[in-house]
């Protein structure tokens, strides 16, 4: 097995018992030993563990028991969510032999719902700032371009999901941090509303801020982890008590009526961005208007006031 599926095309393919969950993780445990070193998504490969859960996905596989579409899909966690009896490191050398004991929600969640875990992936150091170059784990670097910078701070799920190392992986967004390296390798990721997603057992850097998000290759992959992601968590203080819609139900509606609002200011004058990036941008918003989605331009404080407020 050597092309890159989607999470839905692979789920349908194992349901079909065309596709061996046990296969599928050692193809994807032989791609990150290929292409990992040069890209550091990873810092830590869990190898055994992966092949544990493709064993025991493959088993409910061959007794027609699959637990739903996640089901042996191989994933990873960025390194700051609590793995029981896994290195979790926050990418600090602070934390380089904190063991946790316990799964934080999603990770349970995820677990529950049948994924096989590859290993923890590569932030910024605490989910904070840039790259840094004098801790253990060097940063990842963008799959497209390895002298390219894939964003942060969720950058070793964007860069696993872009080279095809993982099919999905948690992120986390308090200012950016699933968006950014989303755009920047090419990928789909959520930032969920705030209250959908636990964030339990992860390692906060503004807890009023922070959001517990998946990444893949698709919307339509991202809905199936969200998924499996939301509900109420009382542990979460800020976790909403309410039923989850069922986000793959109109995933293939398209965008017609859809309003998407742009704030050009940000781009064009706060902070101006390349002739290229500019051209990027208006090229994504015409293919929105000829699929039917009303664009409109809106008008919101300079970003600098943003700034200011966050330095403060």
């Amino acid at each position: 097995m050597t092309e890159i599926l989607t999470i839905a095309q692979a789920a349908r393919l194992m349901d079909q018992k065309k596709l061996s969950p046990v296969e599928l993780a050692k193809s994807h445990l032989d791609r990150i030993h290929r292409l990992d070193p040069k890209l550091n998504a990873f810092l830590l490969v869990t190898e055994e563990r992966a092949l544990s859960d493709a064993k025991a996905s493959e088993a409910r596989q061959m007794a027609g028991s699959r637990r739903g579409p996640l089901d042996g899909i191989p994933i990873a966690h960025k390194d700051i969510y609590n793995t029981a009896g896994i290195r979790t490191t926050a990418h600090s050398r602070l934390l380089e032999h904190n063991v946790p004991t316990r799964d934080a929600h999603t990770v349970a969640k995820w677990a529950d719902a049948g994924t096989v875990m590859l290993g923890k992936l590569a932030t910024h150091e605490f989910a904070f700032g840039g790259p840094s170059f004098d801790l253990p784990w060097p940063p990842a670097r963008n799959p497209w371009n390895t002298e390219h910078f894939t964003a942060g701070s969720s950058s070793g799920t964007g860069a696993a999901v872009a080279a095809g190392l993982v099919l999905g992986g948690t992120g986390s967004d308090t200012g950016g941090s699933i968006r950014g390296p989303a755009a920047l390798c090419g990928i789909a990721g959520i930032k969920p509303t705030y209250g959908l997603s636990s964030r339990n057992g992860i390692l906060p850097l503004a807890f009023s801020l922070d959001h517990a998000g998946p990444m893949a290759w698709t919307a339509e992959d991202c809905a199936l982890l969200l998924q499996a992601m939301a509900g109420h968590d009382p542990e979460d203080p800020a976790s909403v008590d309410r039923p989850v819609a069922d986000f793959t139900a109109g995933i293939n509606d398209g965008v017609k009526g859809l309003r998407i609002g742009v704030v050009r200011h940000f781009f064009e004058t706060d902070q101006p961005v390349s002739a290229a990036t500019r051209a990027g941008i208006d090229a994504a918003l015409d293919f929105f208007r000829k699929q039917g989605a009303e664009v409109r331009d809106i008008v919101l404080s300079p970003a600098a006031d943003y700034h200011a407020v966050g330095s403060s």
